[in-house]
């Protein structure tokens, strides 16, 4: 640690303790992020962890839309997010109404299936396309499109949340490789979305196969916003939760990360007797990466950036969340 480092850990902790805050930090952000942090985890898990706890502030190191399932779930606290241009791609290619982002081309995925909807489309378009239909929306999402959702799902409950809905068909937003694990994992019909995450999207099967070739013997865990032909070579599909979950569970000594490389932080950590290697090393969210300590005390200092999610957004939002936490 830099003197630098240890300044800005001093003074975060300080801050800290005047304004009765918690620190929550995503698995996928910097290593000395994670090491501050009261609590790190993923974006869900964070915030149901916050709004049980005794505190006036959140500051969420993070991605905005996760700031935003803070505020649902803690509307009486002050959330703050480190960085304000810390944005989620994925998350900003879907819209309720008016879309501000489209794809014209396809890299690497040139034949998309027929039951994947382009993001020139709006949610309420395909609302209207299939009246009646539910959406079950992942929490990788915007307030807004949470909102106009029936149900919410996680990369790890998606196949039980599809499957607690009676319908025999499901409207599955915004990332396509989730629902197309999701369709593989189900009987029921899944219509998508065209929206992916840049990092998990990048890695393809030969990645794989030269992933197992240099480690012969690591077993391979992927998060399912990988492609389906990626999923099809993995040896455990699971979120990052499940992720450090399987690795610590497990008799086996080396594994490939098919994740952000900022879990490989607590991977390590957790397991000191275990070696784990990323599937690609530039699997990297640029986004995730934009906080540093620097980024936290500003935050608690000058109490920016404050995200507050409207009432008439947050409670129908907090209803998608609920109605999937009720699901056993």
């Amino acid at each position: 640690m830099t003197l630098d480092e240890a300044f800005l850990r001093e003074e975060i902790l300080k801050l800290k303790n005047q304004r009765r805050a918690i620190i929550l930090a995503h698995n996928y952000q910097r290593d000395e992020v994670q090491e501050i942090a009261d609590f790190v985890g993923d974006s869900l898990e964070l915030s149901r962890t916050a709004s049980a706890i005794d505190c006036d502030v959140i500051v969420f190191a993070g991605v905005n839309f996760m700031a935003e399932s803070a505020s649902i779930l803690s509307p009486d606290k002050t959330v703050l997010l480190t960085e304000i241009g810390a944005t989620c791609p994925m998350a900003d290619m879907i819209h309720v109404d008016s879309p501000r982002w489209e794809r014209k081309s396809f890299p690497g995925f040139n034949n998309p299936p027929p039951f994947i909807y382009p993001v020139e489309f709006t949610l309420r378009d395909i609302k209207a396309q299939y009246p009646g239909t539910p959406v079950v929306t992942y929490v990788n999402t915007t307030a807004d499109v949470k909102a106009e959702s029936d149900i919410c799902c996680t990369s790890a409950n998606v196949v039980k949340v599809i499957e607690s809905l009676p319908d025999e068909r499901v409207i599955c937003i915004p990332d396509r490789n989730l629902s197309m694990w999701a369709q593989r994992n189900t009987k029921k019909q899944v219509i998508a979305w065209d929206g992916f995450c840049h990092v998990h999207e990048r890695v393809r099967p030969a990645d794989v196969k030269k992933a197992k070739a240099e480690h012969p013997k690591a077993i391979l865990m992927a998060h399912p916003e990988c492609r389906l032909d990626v999923l099809e070579m993995a040896d455990h599909v699971t979120s990052t939760s499940g992720m450090l979950r399987f690795a610590k569970a497990s008799s086996e000594k080396e594994f490939i990360v098919g994740t952000e490389i900022g879990l490989m932080y607590r991977l390590k950590k957790e397991n000191p007797d275990k070696v784990f290697y990323p599937l690609r090393k530039d699997m990297i969210c640029p986004n995730m990466k934009k906080t540093t300590l620097k980024s936290v005390l500003i935050a608690l200092k000058e109490n920016k950036y404050i995200i507050k999610v409207p009432e008439e957004i947050r409670v129908p939002a907090k209803r998608s969340l609920e109605r999937m936490l009720d699901v056993r």
